[in-house]
């Protein structure tokens, strides 16, 4: 799996390795970090709707929702317009729930809502930074302890809106950045240190993981035609560093 700018080159058989549940309208797969969602300008193999259109053989793939590139989890292909439009529509008008798991630094004691409103951040290094704002748009996150090491915490996340970085920056807030946040943890540089230098010198010396530890457990749809549920374990990645700091993970869900 070659690496581009962006991520990877994915293979057919990756790809393949990825997929949890494929009919006829939808494929559901097991997205890993690192990987885009959207089509660049490495080719139809460096993006997941790329691939996805070049494994099934289909013009247009739908995608009821994105991931971050470095976040992992649950991610759909609609294979169909009418599967799409249906889909998409979900989220349109708030019939979908999905859940997270993360890894923060510190340890996080008990669960907490944080309801503070999110918006661009002003003077940032990065152009996609947000942050709290008293004016920006209502953000609503849940965050539950699941298990707790000595320096960090795993924690099952619920939001119940969907902004621009909305977990990393509430988790920020918190005190609680997520391990390996290029943008939201120790110093927003390291974003375009990471840019120019990839994974390396002083990237590597302050973050402890990689990539940011953020993985969508779960997403579930209230579609008229009755309800739509799917899940994915934590990668290896993540569970590896449970394992090394020793936080227990929880069973598949």
């Amino acid at each position: 799996m070659p690496a581009t700018e962006w991520g990877w080159n994915i293979s057919p058989e990756e790809f393949s390795a990825w997929i949890m549940e494929d009919s006829p309208d939808l494929a559901v797969l097991n997205k890993p970090g690192a990987v885009v969602c959207h089509p660049s300008k490495h080719g139809p193999w460096s993006s997941l709707i790329g691939a996805a259109r070049e494994y099934f053989g289909v013009e247009t793939i739908h995608m009821p929702f994105r991931l971050d590139r470095e976040t992992s989890g649950v991610w759909l292909a609609a294979k169909t317009r009418e599967r799409g439009v249906e889909l998409q529509r979900a989220v349109q008008f708030r019939q979908v729930t999905k859940t997270y798991l993360a890894i923060v630094e510190g340890r996080l004691k008990e669960s907490i809502d944080v309801d503070q409103p999110l918006g661009k951040c002003e003077g940032s290094l990065v152009w996609l930074k947000q942050g709290v704002r008293a004016d920006g748009s209502t953000a609503h996150t849940r965050f539950e302890p699941v298990s707790t090491g000595e320096h960090f915490t795993l924690v099952r996340v619920r939001p119940s809106t969907g902004r621009l970085h909305q977990i990393r920056v509430h988790a920020a807030w918190l005190g609680h950045p997520l391990v390996g946040d290029k943008i939201y943890g120790p110093d927003e540089s390291l974003f375009v240190d990471f840019i120019t230098q990839g994974y390396s010198g002083r990237v590597a010396e302050m973050l402890p993981l990689s990539r940011q530890a953020l993985h969508c457990e779960s997403v579930e749809f209230a579609l008229e035609s009755g309800p739509l549920r799917f899940s994915a374990p934590l990668p290896p990645d993540l569970s590896a560093f449970c394992q090394q700091h020793h936080i227990a993970v929880p069973s598949s869900r």
